[in-house]
């Protein structure tokens, strides 16, 4: 490894001097300094200091925007949020990875910009779910923005779980149509499907009956979702809501078309049905029997 038998201490040392101004120096040397950055950074992570290591990666960060490489820039910052995970450093993940995004960005380059973020999110799940969910919804929005939705694909999955492990379920439920959405502008038909059968059950795990037939109506105003094995699960579930049959809604659950959705999807429907079935039976003869009106399949 370059740099690992130097004195990485002496090479910041020697860096700092070289970006500092002083009457005998009036101009920066920040490309000698840059290298030496780099040095000392690979140095101190083959000594295992992470925390030196990060330091040094974040100079040599911004030398390399100072010296007009953003490309060279970001990846000191993905290795920078890379060991301040292993340090736990849970707020500077998301600085570092957003910081990288940016420099990528610089470079006009939306898919690394949009994997740095995701990296990010990756990282925090567990230690700080909120502030993954937001960088897995900027990290979606770069795409979307550069007509590259069809990249976006896991990143809505791995979303929309994370929003269930939270047990925000309106969220999840809202990530699957957005895959629904990126996937009809990419002609996927059969992820857009999965996705909207996704968001279906979601809804009735959580006890949402009427935003899933809300959401069974405005689906099937799509032809390939009307036409499909999805639609037809769906449906049987619904229908079985309505009828308030336990047993019906448990055997739609073990359809073949749920079967082929995500893991956490597929957990919520083999726990179907939650919630008072009766009262929800009860709310659809109760008047509200326009609710699968197909004039309305917007």
């Amino acid at each position: 490894m370059a740099g690992s038998s130097a004195d990485p201490e002496k090479l910041m040392a020697k860096a700092d001097k070289l970006t500092k101004l002083s009457f005998t120096r009036w101009n920066a040397d920040w490309k000698s300094a840059t290298a030496l950055y780099e040095q000392a950074a690979i140095a101190y992570r083959f000594r295992k200091d992470n925390e030196k290591a990060k330091d040094a990666f974040e100079k040599a960060s911004k030398g390399q925007e100072m010296i007009s490489s953003p490309w060279d820039a970001a990846k000191h910052m993905e290795n920078a949020g890379a060991l301040a995970k292993e340090l736990g450093l849970w707020n500077e993940v998301s600085d570092f990875y957003r910081r990288a995004s940016e420099f990528y960005r610089e470079c006009g380059r939306s898919q690394p910009a949009s994997d740095a973020l995701a990296k990010g999110a990756s990282a925090l799940e567990d230690k700080a779910p909120e502030e993954a969910t937001k960088l897995y919804d900027d990290a979606c929005t770069l795409l979307e923005e550069d007509g590259k939705e069809q990249m976006a694909f896991d990143l809505y999955r791995a979303a929309a779980s994370l929003y269930v492990k939270l047990e925000k379920y309106s969220d999840a439920a809202a990530f699957h149509l957005r895959l629904g959405s990126a996937a009809d502008k990419c002609n996927a038909v059969n992820s857009q499907c999965k996705a909207y059968l996704s968001a279906i059950i979601i809804y009735l795990y959580a006890h949402d009956f009427q935003q899933a037939q809300k959401c069974y109506n405005d689906c099937s105003g799509v032809q390939g979702f009307l036409n499909s094995d999805q639609n037809r699960c769906a449906m049987k579930l619904l229908s079985a809501y309505e009828e308030g049959d336990a047993e019906e809604i448990k055997r739609a659950a073990q359809s073949t078309a749920i079967n082929h959705l995500d893991h956490v999807v597929i957990r919520l429907a083999r726990k179907l049905p939650t919630g008072d079935l009766q009262a929800i039976k009860k709310d659809v003869g109760g008047g509200d029997g326009d609710s699968l009106d197909e004039d309305d399949l917007t």
